[in-house]
């Protein structure tokens, strides 16, 4: 575990890196105006991914508590022949 999380931790706080200064870059290189900037920040960005995630999570999560609670109903109760 500890090897893995090793592995894991570089690339990403590089991503996290990039993300927080990537409206800095878009200003200068495009020509942007400042309030883009500000409105899609760092930080801003990184918690309409989290958000996403979360709702993409519990979307799929009802929809298959949906379809195993579909075959609870639909399925029949088999008696044990002794």
């Amino acid at each position: 575990l500890d090897k893995i999380m090793s592995q894991i931790t570089l690339p990403g706080s590089i991503f996290l890196a990039l993300i927080a200064i990537f409206p800095a870059f878009i200003v200068k290189l495009m020509d942007v105006q400042q309030g883009w900037a500000l409105f899609f920040g760092g930080t801003s960005l990184l918690i309409m991914v989290g958000v996403a995630i979360d709702t993409m999570q519990q979307v799929n999560s009802y929809l298959l508590n949906r379809h195993y609670d579909g075959l609870m109903k639909t399925g029949k109760n088999r008696k044990a022949v002794a």
